[in-house]
């Protein structure tokens, strides 16, 4: 079952469980799609992996299998003033 993590690792954005702008990597790392984009060029910076859609999970499936709460921020993302 996916994390479904609730912020971009570069630029913290918030990116709720319905949110069609956020991708991951196959280890579940969660990025906006600005910061996919614009500062890692389609490329994970943590395993070198491609980035892909996140699936949405449905309202129903969430009352079952919530989201996750645990934030995520990798230092030194390099995008202070970009995107946010």
């Amino acid at each position: 079952m996916l994390e479904l993590r609730p912020n971009c690792e570069c630029c913290d954005r918030d990116l709720p469980p319905d949110s069609s702008d956020a991708l991951i990597c196959t280890f579940e790392c969660t990025w906006c799609r600005d910061c996919a984009d614009r500062v890692l060029h389609g490329v994970c910076p943590n395993c070198g992996g491609n980035l892909a859609a996140r699936p949405i999970r449905t309202a129903e499936a969430l009352t079952r299998h919530p989201a996750s709460t645990r934030r995520v921020v990798r230092a030194g993302c390099g995008v202070d003033g970009l995107v946010g």
